[in-house]
């Protein structure tokens, strides 16, 4: 196995992609989309967009791949951000580079890759978008120029992100050590402690703007037989898929959490009750809408949903609290439903 060199300019590129603050943050919509149509256009296995960081490549957007990270060591993405160019792999069994890599020989078995560098607006390059498959391919011409562009599409998208308000935000309210601990590494969504984190934050920018904290309290309905009849792994594809269509549903500026389990909290600056409840029932359609594709079947899941508005003096947490009873109330009233806290 070859491990790959560092860059001539390492420093540097490490710099720039510390600079653009993508490293342990939640998934972005906008890219898993990017990733879903590269998947579906080219039928392949797995989509990634992955980030070369000092000991490990961490996936800002993945599909078809259940682990957040692997070692730069044995990165195949560390070889490809070396070059200009696309590096294509169409047979890791025929190249004496990675016919020993533990990603080829073990899960998940790489046999092609893909992958086209992803460069900063100062020419470094941070990572790569890249296609694995299980099994020997070939590209075209024509399939490698459209490869480049959608490459040039998330590029794209990477250079608005890093000028954007929510970024800016960001950089200023977390360190990236906080933002680790913070981060659901199944669901790539804030975990419990960023719930708490946001919580109060998202209470304060509310009133600042002369708006209202919104709070979504979210259950997948029947979870549990998901688990017995299909087995974790495909409870962990559904909550990944979960996960993707919430975020989806709501607007940039809000924050979506994994509470824990099979339960989401969205918290949201709203006008009124009117706007709280259409962002609920669009969440709720958009969960529902098709059924959720795992390895072992597909599932055709619903998700029950509490709201609450918060009130004048109200402490954040009593809002979560009262979002939560409405949650049951949901759930007592048959399930698949939004209710209103009083």
């Amino acid at each position: 196995m070859l491990i790959p060199e560092l860059p001539c300019d390492e420093t540097l590129r490490q710099q720039s992609l510390d600079s653009h603050e993508l490293l342990d943050t939640p998934a972005d919509p906008y890219l898993d989309t990017l990733v879903r149509v590269v998947r579906e256009v080219f039928a392949v296995k797995t989509v990634l967009v992955s980030l070369i960081d000092h000991d490990r490549q961490w996936f800002k957007a993945r599909l078809g791949l259940d682990t957040a990270e692997t070692p730069r060591s044995i990165s195949f993405c560390g070889h490809a951000i070396l070059a200009t160019q696309p590096l294509i792999i169409e047979d890791t069994f025929s190249d004496p580079r990675f016919l020993d890599n533990p990603l080829v020989t073990q899960t998940p078995h790489i046999r092609f890759y893909a992958g086209q560098p992803l460069y900063s607006e100062d020419g470094q390059a941070l990572g790569t978008l890249c296609m694995i498959d299980s099994v020997p391919r070939q590209m075209s011409d024509q399939q490698l120029r459209l490869f480049i562009d959608m490459a040039v599409l998330v590029e794209g998208y990477l250079k608005l992100r890093r000028v954007s308000e929510q970024t800016v935000k960001l950089r200023a309210a977390l360190s990236r050590e906080q933002r680790k601990s913070m981060l659901d590494p199944l669901t790539q969504l804030w975990n419990r402690a960023g719930l708490n984190h946001f919580l109060p934050k998202q209470l304060l920018q509310a009133e600042e703007q002369g708006l209202q904290l919104g709070v979504l309290f979210c259950d997948l309905d029947h979870f549990k037989p998901v688990n017995d009849t299909h087995g974790h792994a495909a409870g962990d594809q559904a909550l990944w898929e979960t996960a993707r269509r919430i975020s989806a549903a709501v607007r940039p500026q809000d924050v979506v959490t994994r509470s824990g389990g099979e339960e989401f909290v969205v918290l949201l600056q709203v006008h009124d009750q009117q706007e709280l409840l259409r962002i609920a029932n669009r969440i709720l359609k958009t969960v529902n809408q098709k059924p959720i594709t795992t390895d072992a079947a597909p599932l055709n899941l619903t998700i029950s949903i509490g709201a609450a508005m918060g009130r004048a003096q109200e402490q954040p947490e009593q809002s979560l609290k009262r979002a939560d009873e409405a949650l049951y109330r949901a759930k007592g009233n048959g399930r698949n439903r939004v209710e209103m806290a009083d």
